[in-house]
């Protein structure tokens, strides 16, 4: 009985391995001793959105290869884009700066009779007076900004746009001037100041310190208008704005001043290859320790890494050109037709916010569902300056912005139709209300007939109706009686807006008050 046991188990266990041979070879896998799940296997044909996939008992064949990495190095450089325009929107504005002469901490720009539409700028106002001026904490070392009395809202942006510290108003001078000192990443002294600064006292005299994570670092300060004039503003910066290395304290460089109004020039990161050569150019020149090991990762995937050139072959350039059209796409979908669940200000209105999460470092549910990417796209793609001072509330100082690209039929803003907006009497706006359009293209100001594509209620005289609202009107041609309110168009554009309220009241936060619809107008 046991050798007919022995002989009728080796019977079996010959079946059995016949059985796993003739299944192997028939390219399934059954297991010797255990079942193995279907959810874990690969079959040999698997249809994607790339193309069909073939394998031999898992393992892809050689056009299956080539067609997975070079849609991951795809997906890797529409990544970059999307997680790189921080970085090369900054850069943009550096090289925008040099175009106008400000190669130097010392040479400031001021757009003296306000920003028009000369100047490629992301969705710059022409509200205020900017002055601005490009930090090089490497080659200057710890840098001291002195920012006058009255100064509006100030801020200062690492290379990749993140907060270092606000000055004038919301700054630690509150709005009483004083001195600012920036550290470089590599500081390696005493002080040790937390996100936004601290005041402390260096060598007898007291700064408002912050450290940055990079070097190049952007300094832009607002001033508001007097009397609808620019001159207060103008004078108050050419006399008490001063950027100069703590080194030279007792002899700082003498300021000079750039005027940045109707001259044009580009801030603007490129949305072609050369985007990745922008990039490049900020992984280089700043530390490692600006980025995350992860993004230095995905950077590096792409052959963008510090201390390497960036010298992509004929294949990957080639693919590289599709993922920054793919990425600079994916961008206007984020921006024009959002579908983060944040962004609409109100149900059924074109109305949306840049800020969406209420965070400046974009960080979803206060991080636990982590960094919101899309929210942070859909701003640094049309937008500058990040500071927490632009999304806390703050009744009666500080701003807040609103965002439109359609109509009241959710159809985009056409430039070769007419269109009325009703902004309610009694706008929450302690200082003043704008409404500026803008250019998709370039998401820079819309450049028409007119200087400036916007309105003011403290700058232009517009008109009112009986109960206090005003009706803004836009299109290629003024309606009759109506031009003091009229925003000029051209037809074969779109164009989209921003709202602007400065010193925003309660009723904006608690939106009890909201702004109308643009309604087509015949």
């Amino acid at each position: 009985m046991i050798r007919y046991g022995m002989r009728s188990f080796a019977l079996v266990g010959a079946s059995l391995l016949a059985m796993n041979i003739a299944s192997a070879q028939e390219g399934k896998t059954t297991g010797y001793n255990h079942k193995i799940p279907e959810k874990i296997m690969t079959p040999d044909k698997v249809e994607t959105s790339i193309g069909t996939l073939n394998f031999f008992d898992g393992m892809p064949d050689d056009a299956t290869v080539g067609k997975l990495y070079d849609n991951l190095d795809v997906i890797r450089g529409v990544e970059a884009f999307l997680n790189g325009v921080p970085a090369t929107s900054i850069e943009g504005v550096r090289l925008g700066s040099l175009e106008l002469g400000a190669d130097a901490s010392n040479k400031a720009i001021i757009t003296e009779q306000l920003m028009d539409s000369a100047p490629l700028f992301l969705t710059g106002n022409t509200d205020t007076v900017y002055g601005m001026a490009m930090l090089d904490l490497q080659k200057d070392g710890p840098t001291v900004v002195e920012v006058p009395a009255g100064s509006g809202p100030g801020t200062v942006n690492d290379a990749y746009f993140r907060f270092v510290a606000d000055m004038g108003a919301p700054g630690l001078d509150r709005g009483k001037g004083g001195k600012y000192l920036i550290l470089p990443p590599d500081y390696k002294g005493d002080l040790n100041p937390p996100v936004g600064g601290m005041e402390a006292k260096v060598k007898g005299q007291k700064y408002f310190v912050s450290k940055s994570t990079s070097y190049v670092n952007w300094l832009i300060l607002r001033g508001f208008l007097v009397d609808g004039k620019t001159d207060a503003a103008v004078a108050s910066f050419k006399k008490g704005l001063k950027v100069y290395p703590l080194s030279k304290r007792d002899n700082p460089p003498k300021m000079e001043f750039i005027n940045g109004s109707r001259v044009p020039m580009n801030t603007i990161h490129a949305n072609d290859f050369e985007f990745f050569e922008e990039l490049h150019t900020v992984v280089e020149r700043e530390p490692s320790s600006m980025f995350d090991p992860e993004m230095l990762g995905l950077f590096a995937s792409i052959g963008i890494q510090k201390g390497k050139p960036f010298a992509p072959d004929a294949r990957m350039k080639k693919l590289l050109t599709d993922a920054v059209a793919i990425g600079n796409a994916t961008s206007r979908a984020l921006l024009f037709r959002p579908r983060l669940d944040d962004v609409k200000l109100y149900p059924n209105s074109a109305w949306g916010t840049a800020f969406v999460g209420g965070s400046y470092q974009w960080l979803r549910d206060g991080g636990a569902g982590g960094r919101n990417l899309d929210a942070r796209t859909l701003f640094f793609y049309q937008a500058t300056v990040n500071t927490p001072a632009m999304v806390q509330k703050m009744v009666g100082a500080g701003s807040q912005y609103a965002y439109a690209a359609t109509d009241a039929n959710g159809d985009y803003l056409d430039g070769a139709k007419s269109y009325r907006l009703r902004i309610p009497a009694n706008a929450p706006a302690k200082d003043f209300w704008s409404v500026v359009i803008y250019d998709p293209q370039t998401r820079s100001q819309l450049q028409t007939g007119q200087a400036f594509p916007s309105k003011n209620n403290k700058r232009d005289k517009l008109a009112e109706n009986s109960d206090g609202s005003v009706d803004l009107y836009f299109g290629p041609a003024a309606p009759e009686g109506k031009e003091a309110n009229w925003i000029q168009t051209v037809p074969g554009k779109g164009w989209y807006t921003l709202l602007r309220l400065y010193g925003p009241l309660e009723p904006w936060f608690d939106k009890t008050w909201r702004p109308g619809e643009f309604e087509v107008v015949k």
